[in-house]
């Protein structure tokens, strides 16, 4: 029976642990090429034009022995050219796995369920599983642990906060968010989490005061405040998270070995300062070459013996 990677929530934190020592161990031989995936093709069916997601992809397959194909909105426009139906079962008929970057969380859902080969979600507007993986092999490479951390995210209670939010739950990370009304995230996605974490003795805690959530902080985390599709919304979010800006004042209660966390792209000057960007304290790059290795993980395992 075929397996997708969906959402962080359809994984045990066993197979949470486990994907991320094989990414740790797939890091140790970076560059190295290997044939996991040899004969096998991987398309990645893309709305949302990417740096991260599709090169981490692209190179992660070759590194793995497969083939990758991508597929923008000129060849696949999911609904609109073809139905996602049809899509996922011509896709099957072609390729061992499908890769999906959304803008809406339906259409990957309809992918994974109409689809013959594993689907991975890249990116939708509810998830971004990959992303928080990263996150959370990066975070166990700072402090060689997950118990008894605390995690601070300021800011919009996005795609990026529901993963990582689910996947700190799954490890045993405490979360506080803060961020402006309105900008709250989903409230079934929190309940989902909450549960999580009440299994594996942590917490997750919403509020508005980002010193209250940042105070004895190990990570903090930010993200955009203007998403991709969210243009006509700046002026707006910028001046309704004024304020949520992680600037050296405000991080004077975190921890003093806090580290610094972003998805990235950023937009240095808004949502954080460039002190804080590029300081000391960030491993925002190390976040992004993480990307690679969990993906590599994932894939592997999604597709052994397939």
């Amino acid at each position: 029976m075929k397996r997708d990677f969906i959402k962080l929530s359809d994984y045990s934190t066993a197979e949470v642990l486990a994907l991320i020592d094989s990414a740790d161990r797939l890091k140790k031989q970076k560059g190295k090429l290997r044939s996991d995936l040899k004969g096998k093709s991987v398309a990645l069916v893309f709305q949302k034009p990417s740096n991260r997601t599709r090169v981490s992809f692209e190179v992660g397959v070759y590194e793995l022995g497969g083939h990758c194909l991508y597929l923008g909105l000129e060849e696949i426009n999911l609904g609109k050219r073809e139905s996602t139906y049809d899509v996922a079962k011509t896709l099957s008929r072609y390729v061992h796995c499908i890769v999906a970057r959304v803008f809406r969380s339906q259409d990957v859902f309809e992918l994974a369920q109409y689809a013959d080969v594993p689907v991975i979600n890249a990116l939708c507007d509810l998830y971004h599983p990959c992303q928080a993986l990263a996150d959370i092999q990066t975070i166990r490479e700072q402090f060689g642990k997950f118990k008894g951390l605390n995690l601070a995210y300021v800011g919009d209670g996005n795609n990026v906060f529901h993963s990582l939010m689910v996947g700190c739950s799954r490890v045993g990370i405490n979360v506080r968010f803060a961020g402006p009304k309105g900008y709250d995230p989903n409230a079934e996605i929190v309940r989902q989490a909450q549960g999580i974490a009440k299994q594996n003795n942590c917490t997750i805690e919403l509020g508005r005061d980002p010193k209250t959530a940042v105070k004895g902080a190990d990570v903090i985390y930010s993200d955009v405040w203007v998403s991709m599709g969210q243009e006509k919304e700046t002026a707006k979010r910028i001046k309704e998270f004024k304020g949520y800006q992680i600037n050296s004042d405000l991080l004077k209660s975190a921890h003093k070995d806090y580290i610094f966390m972003h998805c990235l792209p950023a937009h240095r000057g808004l949502e954080v300062t460039a002190d804080i960007i590029d300081g000391k304290h960030s491993v925002i790059f190390d976040q992004a070459e993480n990307r690679l290795h969990v993906q590599k993980a994932t894939l592997i395992y999604l597709l052994k013996d397939k």
